[in-house]
């Protein structure tokens, strides 16, 4: 099979399976629920803190939808590992290496996708009810933080893929990643300081910030959470080349 059509097979498969259209979805239609609930209970209450980070404050609810990002990776690359799906697709396409780079493709490419137009819905709806209070993408900091919240969506998702080709298992991969991003993480930063802005998510939310703190600055710390991804990707490889189906 040629590239484009191993690539439009992979498509087929996402848009085929509920599980994983589901989890896209939910990326965009989760962060958009929080924002709107959010915002319209609080609005602007903290618009005058001296401490307030506007642009933070307007992607808050992309903490959800990472969630819902890391499920859709996680569930894209394990549905490969069920009742022999992965002996059909090499089956189909014998090299290996065009079948994972046409998976991940599909999945970093839908991600991003999905992840720029929930970035920009959620800082863009939540202003709505910020009244006078409301900051435009030519704030300081907004455009750059509204595209690195698409480009970070995608990045956890990539990231999640990748354990799933280690790991052949959602299950596993949703077990390791969710409690560490809502626990582990900030138990880690108390104790480590600084050096916890290195941590996978962390440093990726560092774009999201008006003025971000610490020696990394906003395209450092996404590109600390694509070197992340990268080495999650690399592993997957590993995996997928050198185990049997």
């Amino acid at each position: 099979m040629s590239p484009t059509a191993v690539l439009h097979s992979e498509w087929i498969k996402v848009r085929s399976l509920r599980s994983i259209s589901g989890s896209l979805s939910a990326v965009f239609l989760v962060t958009l629920a929080i924002t709107v609930l959010t915002f319209a209970i609080d609005g602007g209450a903290d618009a005058d803190s001296a401490d307030a980070d506007p642009v933070l404050e307007a992607l808050y609810a992309l903490n959800f939808g990472q969630l819902a990002a890391i499920s859709f990776g996680a569930t894209a690359l394990s549905s490969e590992f069920v009742n022999g799906a992965l002996r059909i697709s090499l089956s189909a396409v014998p090299r290996r290496g065009l079948f994972y780079a046409a998976k991940m493709t599909v999945v970093g490419g839908l991600a991003l996708g999905v992840g720029l137009v929930t970035s920009f819905a959620a800082f863009l709806v939540g202003q709505l009810f910020m009244g006078e209070d409301a900051i435009g993408l030519g704030h300081p900091g907004a455009l750059r933080a509204a595209l690195g919240g698409g480009v970070y969506l995608a990045l956890m998702a990539l990231f999640a893929a990748g354990l799933a080709a280690l790991l052949r298992s959602a299950v596993a991969v949703l077990s390791l990643l969710i409690p560490f991003i809502l626990i582990a993480s900030f138990v880690i930063g108390d104790i480590a300081g600084e050096a916890a802005q290195y941590l996978p998510d962390r440093a990726g939310q560092l774009v999201l910030h008006e003025s971000p703190d610490g020696s990394l600055g906003p395209w450092a710390g996404l590109a600390v959470t694509a070197a992340w991804t990268a080495a999650a990707l690399l592993a997957g490889w590993f995996a997928v080349r050198n185990r049997d189906a």
